[in-house]
């Protein structure tokens, strides 16, 4: 069942991805957080399609350390087909914590956006 704050967090992230999308030059980088882990992507939102995906699956913890390693793994594989613009999506959370330590670790691995 979902409960109140994810249909706030979901009313939230409709309103910002009717301002923004990515396009294959600029895609949008997507963040999203379960209790368990910490995920992010880029997609492509003229064809519908995610280009690259990240997340902390493999490590037993979901700290915002591991949160930044994600960002920085994104960064890495965006920078090898040649992505160096995004347009940065947090999904209706909060910048802070967790999205932001994303952003963060895209950021100092040479993304811009």
């Amino acid at each position: 069942m979902a409960g109140i704050k994810d249909e706030k967090r979901s009313h939230r992230h409709r309103r910002v991805r009717a301002k923004i999308s990515g396009t294959p030059q600029v895609p949008r980088l997507f963040v999203f957080k379960s209790n368990k882990n910490t995920y992010a992507g880029l997609a492509d939102d003229t064809t519908g399609k995610t280009l690259l995906f990240a997340s902390n699956t493999k490590s037993k913890d979901n700290t915002i350390d591991s949160a930044k390693k994600v960002g920085e793994d994104l960064a890495a594989k965006a920078l090898k087909i040649g992505v160096k613009r995004v347009v940065f999506d947090r999904s209706g959370y909060r910048y802070h914590g967790k999205v932001r330590a994303v952003a963060e670790g895209a950021r100092t691995k040479g993304l811009q956006f």
